[in-house]
Parts: C-alpha cells; structure tokens; sequence
C-alpha cells in the first residue's frame, strides 16, 4: 500500500502489522467500530429504509460483519481495494463497512461512467474484488481481460456472463458467515475511501480519505448541524457513490438515527414530499431546482413536515427559490455547504441566521478547517482581494492516489490548494468569485473541461476546442463547446458532436450546445483565454459564431 501512496502526504496502514484486537480497539473511531457500537446500545433502532426494506442497527452491523467474512475468505484485507459499482440502496451501504470493517480500502464508482471510465478506475486503483448492481455487470465486464488485480466480481442479482468470470451472487455472500466481526484492528489513520473525480489533464484522480478524515468530518458535521437525537431522520437523496451522499449518513448512524434511502435515478417531487412526511425526516438536501418543486408540492398538499434542517448544495440555485424555501418553510434552519471531495467534503458552511445579511456568501470555514487566501507565491492577500482559498484541518485528504507530483502541486506550503478563487469580507465570510480549477458543476457533478476538450480534439473535423459553463436553469449550468474545425466550409454538426462524447464520456460531461468559430482567443503564451470566451458565449441563449 504504502508503494501506492508515494508522494501522499501522511502515514498510511502498513501491510503486516500486527493487526489482532487489542486495548486499542476500545478506542478505535473507524466507523465500522462505530456501528458495532451503536448496535450494542440500540439493537432495535432502524438504521436505514429503502422503499419497503428496512435494517435495525442491529441486522445492519450483523449483515455487514456476515458480508466483511465472506469477503476475507475470498483474500480482501487490509490495504486491498474494494470497489463499489451500485445505485443507493441498503445493500450499497452494507458494502462499503464491510469493506472498512476488514481494513480495504473502498473504491465508490460513479455507475454513470462508460465503460472505459470504469475500466480505468478499477486499473488505477488496483481494485482486487468488486460488487456490482447487475444492470451494471457490462460496465466491468467490458475491461476484465485488461484487470489483472480484478480477482472476483459479486452481483447483487443473478450473477450475468457480461461481468466475466469468478462472478457470484451477493445474496451467496450474506448467507454462508456468522453474524461477527473479523478480529481484524482498523487504525482511524488507514485510508478509507478513494473517491475518484474527473482530472484537470483528462486523468480522473482518486482522493484518499482516512478514517480519521470521515470521523472529522463526521463530527463536525453533527456540530455544525445540531444532530444529535435518536429520532433524527436523514433523507438521503444524493448519490452513495459521492461523498456528499455517503458522508450524509454517518451522523445519523453515529446518534443512532435513521436514514430513508432514495434509489437512485429515481428522483420525483411528489414521493419525496410523500417521504417526509411518511418517515418524519428533520433533515435533507436537495440538489438546485428540486427544492423548487419541493416546495411547490408542499403547498399544494398543505404537507406539515417536521424538518429541523434543510440545505442544498452542489448546483447553484437561483435566488427566487431560495426564497420560496424560506416561505414554504417557515422557521426552518436553511444552511449553505461549501467544499469538495478532498475536504471530506464540506470546508465552509453560511448558517440559516447569515442567510439575508451575507446572500451570496459560502460561510465561514467549519469547526477544526482553518482557511487562508492566498496569491500564486503562497502569500496571504488582503482583505477584499481575490486569493485562491487553501485549507488545513484533519479533514483534509491523505493525498491523491498514485500521483506524486500532483500531491506535491496541492499541498505546497503546507496547505491544501483548493482551486477555488474567492475573496473575503471583514467578519471572515468567504464568497466564491471564480474556479482556479477549470471546471464546471452541472447537476451536483463536477466537470473538468480539458477532459471533455480531449475527448473533442480527437474527433476527425475538430482542429482544436473550448469548452466553457453556461447557466441552466435545471442543472446550474452546462458544457458548451466552442469549435474550430477542420474545414470551415464543412463544420461538425452539433449532434455529431454531442454523440462523440457521450460514447467516451459520461453522458452529463457531454456539451449541450456547440458553437463554430475561425480561431480561438489565446495570450502571448498561446494559451485559450477562457474569460473572454465565457464574456462573448457564456448566455444561457444560444450563441451564435463571431
């Protein structure tokens, strides 16, 4: 493991060790000794609801230890990567603390990647073992002849030839083990997670987590949130395979609350309205325009709900909803989170009290995140000037998997180099100006546009390629690509275009519009000037060319 984090900052498990239960295990603050934990004081409690299934702490900790020993007879330990290929379900989240109850290391893949994304994250991570919905069986069976370290696939479903072979059924796992834990020591400094996102360069890069960054986090969040009663009920609306959605359900496993899971893909105004009312649940996000018709439903059925928190995240959301929701929801806390996936995930948050007096702020840095603005040497700029923001705390990644240099560049200095430009008022209130990072946040899920420029540039009529945001009114904002073509009296079709990209990218990386140029603006270095191309084309109308 250790050969796979060079260049990340940090001290990672060390293969070998002596790894049996000791007087630290009573200290232990993994989180599969966490649920152990809380399944001991409320074995009755339901943990976790999936439309008509349910687990109480005490079938959820037994499951997941059943599910960590058929694992470790098929040879995941500790350090072996464990990938997850799964919509929301209950199945998904026994999944991944199985893998943290054996010391593996859980690779969550987006399961809207094509196949070649997939291919290259069970590559790079090194994956030894995956589950797997069934309908997504294809997506790795695509690459097995190229996943040396790939050793078994499970499905959750009738195990399907298109996963290739050494394939079984989840359901085989989960009968054959008793209902205890392996005697296996997790140390809260053990990477946890890899949470791939896309690259600056093409390359999607994996953010290790610890345990002790998800713990953090975890506690802070409950901090910050007020969660903390065994009646809280958690809505969990967003993707498992993100952090944002993973990191969701912590808290309330912690205080021994319960979480109502949303399959994925399944997303409808109506039903969640029908949920929160139906499961009591106090707290929920929802990602930009779902809250508008949220709230449209709630008026409409006068729905008395019981929420004592409500935010929303990850897409921008225009400020007539923002607020409808303090209309539709009087006296409820309506929080705004800030931070990415290498900050576990939140880094700044603007509490419900500062939501008029600073609209258009992301807060403040959250308990244990210390941030700084800094210039292009590293030196603090000042007061009211534009910096990019970089954080320290215990929330802060180990590192990137396998990318010495890449770690170096984040954490020069000493600090985690967020990408992020923003400035900063005199109370401490942080607002976000413009991405250092070129990317663009569609639907809660980041875009890096030299990726999808890559994927462009490798199209036949295309001589070279921008890709810039433009606002939506559903997703936040969009790709548009701003082509120079081979020939200008025969330029690609936007359709073609589009179909390019959704054959070697994930369909929500695709550009929604195109626009045809003679050249593109560069500086003196000859790189693209993107603010000028976001000033001329950057309407939400279509564009038409220069």
């Amino acid at each position: 493991m250790s050969e796979s984090l060079a260049g990340t900052p940090g001290t990672p498990g060390t293969p070998g060790v002596d790894r049996r239960p000791s007087l630290d295990t009573a200290r232990s603050m993994a989180h599969g000794a966490q649920l152990a934990r809380i399944a001991h004081k409320y074995p009755d409690r339901v943990a976790l609801v999936c439309r008509d299934q349910s687990r109480t702490m005490a079938e959820l900790d037994g499951r997941v230890s059943r599910l960590a020993r058929s694992l470790a007879r098929r040879g995941l330990g500790p350090g072996d990567r464990l990938a997850v290929l799964m919509g929301n379900s209950i199945e998904m989240v026994e999944a991944v603390f199985a893998g943290w109850r054996l010391g593996a290391i859980v690779v969550p893949v987006n399961f809207r990647l094509v196949a070649d994304e997939v291919g290259f994250i069970l590559s790079d991570s090194g994956a030894r073992l995956i589950i797997v919905d069934q309908h997504l069986a294809e997506l790795v069976g695509a690459h097995r002849h190229e996943l040396a370290r790939l050793e078994g696939v499970v499905v959750l479903g009738e195990p399907v030839p298109e996963a290739g072979p050494n394939t079984e059924a989840f359901s085989d796992l989960m009968g054959a083990d008793p209902d205890e834990a392996p005697e296996i020591l997790v140390g809260e400094h053990d990477p946890a997670l890899i949470m791939y996102t896309s690259g600056t360069t093409g390359r999607p890069k994996g953010a290790v987590l610890t345990h002790f960054n998800l713990v953090m986090s975890t506690l802070g969040a409950m901090i910050t949130q007020g969660i903390g009663g065994y009646d809280d009920v958690w809505y969990q609306n967003l993707p498992l395979f993100h952090i944002g959605g993973l990191s969701g359900i912590l808290p309330y496993i912690i205080a021994g609350g319960r979480s109502v899971i949303v399959p994925s893909m399944n997303f409808s105004a109506a039903d969640a309205v029908d949920d929160l009312v139906r499961h009591g649940v106090t707290g929920c996000v929802f990602i930009g325009m779902q809250w508008d018709e949220v709230c449209d439903q709630v008026v409409a059925r006068g729905a008395r709900l019981r929420l004592r928190r409500a935010s929303w995240g990850a897409a921008n959301i225009p400020m007539p909803v923002l607020e409808k929701m303090s209309r539709v929801l009087p006296g409820v806390p309506i929080a705004t989170f800030f931070g990415q996936t290498e900050m576990s995930p939140v880094a700044c948050m603007l509490d419900a009290a500062d939501a008029d007096r600073k609209r258009g702020s992301v807060g403040r840095p959250i308990v244990n995140v210390e941030a700084r603005l800094v210039d292009e040497a590293g030196q603090d700029v000042a007061q009211g000037e534009v910096g990019e923001i970089v954080y320290r705390g215990p929330t802060v990644m180990q590192g990137y998997w396998n990318m010495p240099e890449a770690n170096e560049e984040a954490f020069a200095g000493g600090w985690f180099h967020s990408g992020d430009l923003c400035r900063m008022d005199d109370e401490g209130y942080l607002y976000v100006v413009d991405r250092k990072k070129d990317m663009i946040i569609s639907g809660g899920e980041n875009i890096y546009c030299p990726e999808v420029e890559a994927v462009l540039r490798g199209h036949p009529a295309v001589s070279d390629v921008a890709v810039i945001g433009v606002p939506d009114q559903v997703w936040g904002e969009t790709p548009r690509a701003i082509v120079v073509p081979v020939d200008p009296e025969r330029p690609p079709q936007a359709d073609e275009l589009i179909i390019w990209c959704k054959e070697r990218l994930a369909s929500y990386k695709k550009p929604t519009s195109v626009v045809t140029v003679d050249r593109l603006p560069v500086n003196a270095a000859g790189k693209v000037v993107k603010p000028v191309l976001r000033q001329r084309f950057g309407s939400s109308e279509p564009a038409s060319s220069p």
